[in-house]
């Protein structure tokens, strides 16, 4: 069997569907978070970078033959996914003094800042993921000061809740290079070099006005 042509995230899903993995066990074969796994599910379109790839291109090569007929047979089989299915983020605005916290996504060939963030489980507390995921995925521990609201986003189509938050103490490192490429402190007052700014949530760019 050939490599997939592009992976995307429902192919990828349906990788750890014919593997019959749990997220946690599909992650730790592939090498990648559990949120990259999630999001995958979670996000059917998303293309994941060109690292990530290669490795769901090996793990498919190298896989069993009663796992490869699987995956081929779903690829048959599988009924489109909705939009967005379901699919909640929970998004940390970290302020420390002048500065605001970023990483850098690479999706494809698109690269993109953006504030750290989380999906969240259902049931799960938007507030506790926002803290958890700035911290797996940036070295950062954080408090989360107020609850900024919450939108349907409207390019990715999910639903985020916004959370401004404080510094508390570490290093910005990129802890997810699977899925980010850099982690940045950067100046509030030049947030728009990174993010346009009809892109940002109103009550966040109110938010860090207010500090600097």
């Amino acid at each position: 069997m050939d490599d997939v042509q592009q992976w995307t995230g429902e192919k990828a899903a349906r990788l750890q569907d014919a593997f019959e993995m749990t997220q946690e066990e599909f992650a730790g074969k592939l090498g990648v978070s559990v949120r990259s796994v999630a999001s995958w599910r979670a996000n059917p379109r998303m293309v994941p970078q060109a690292e990530t790839q290669r490795i769901l291109d090996t793990t498919l090569r190298l896989a069993g033959d009663a796992v490869r007929r699987r995956f081929i047979h779903s690829s048959r089989t599988a009924a489109p996914r909705p939009e967005a299915e379901a699919l909640r983020v929970a998004i940390a605005v970290v302020r420390r003094g002048g500065d605001v916290l970023l990483v850098c996504r690479q999706d494809g060939d698109d690269i993109a800042w953006q504030f750290p963030a989380g999906i969240v489980k259902p049931g799960g507390s938007a507030s506790k993921v926002a803290v958890r995921e700035t911290l797996d995925e940036t070295g950062v521990h954080c408090t989360v000061r107020e609850h900024l609201g919450e939108r349907l986003h409207p390019y990715t189509r999910a639903m985020c809740d916004y959370f401004i938050c404080d510094f508390v103490h570490g290093d910005a490192v990129n802890g997810d290079s699977s899925e980010n490429v850099a982690v940045v402190w950067a100046p509030i007052g030049e947030l728009s070099r990174f993010i346009p700014k009809d892109r940002i949530y109103p009550p966040i760019l109110d938010a860090l006005e207010a500090t600097v």
